[in-house]
């Protein structure tokens, strides 16, 4: 698996990464969800540097350009809620993408662990494509690869690209085990913890509550 770490290089994306995980600037769900918007448009820019290109001339006013336009146009699938934000950063990159949605929540038991659970898929046929797994945390790592065993109902992709802010050391190596080494993996910063709830230590907190309200 080819992995990418953000926090490697010094970029503005810092500067939102810091911003998301502020406890103060988190009370304000509009920059927060903005803040992942623009963060994702970074990292689907990065993303474009290993998609395929094609070769072409452009008409200008003028004259004729020499050009390269995408080979074919990604299928961008985010996991539902909290991937919302990100599906919107990465359609501000990619405004022509085909797009997919996919449900994932975690059922928790009486002893603290929990079964996650994938109830809904709206996506495209998949033969080929270039598609992009947009999650905001990955945690224990279950949750992208669930996601991703029901995305191939939908066909056999032909590049895979896993797309998270925030990952745990942990979640990092689930994934590792269960791709297969030609699939990138992108992340904003790996941190080293999961507390007892599964939840990324220091993390942010649950980033579709952030989002978008408290869920019962």
């Amino acid at each position: 698996m080819f992995l990418h770490e953000f926090q490697k290089e010094h970029s503005i994306f810092h500067q939102y990464l810091a911003e998301i995980r502020d406890v103060h600037i988190q009370k304000d769900p509009l920059r927060f969800r903005e803040n992942i918007r623009r963060m994702s448009m970074i990292m689907a820019y990065e993303v474009s540097k290993h998609l395929r290109y094609t070769d072409t001339v452009v008409d200008t006013p003028l004259g004729q350009s020499p050009s390269k336009v995408l080979d074919k146009q990604p299928v961008i699938a985010s996991i539902l809620r909290a991937g919302i934000p990100m599906h919107l950063g990465f359609l501000e990159m990619f405004d022509r993408a085909q797009n997919a949605f996919i449900s994932a929540y975690r059922k928790t038991h009486k002893d603290h662990s929990f079964d996650v659970m994938v109830e809904y898929l709206a996506s495209p046929q998949l033969d080929g494509a270039d598609l992009i797994i947009c999650d905001p945390m990955l945690a224990t790592g279950r949750s992208m690869v669930l996601c991703h065993e029901a995305l191939l109902k939908k066909g056999t992709p032909a590049r895979i690209h896993l797309v998270s802010l925030i990952a745990s050391e942990e979640g990092v190596d689930y994934v590792r085990n269960h791709f297969s080494q030609d699939v990138h993996l992108w992340v904003g910063a790996i941190d080293e913890e999961l507390n007892a709830k599964a939840y990324i230590v220091p993390g942010l907190g649950d980033a579709g509550d952030l989002a978008f309200g408290i869920k019962e």
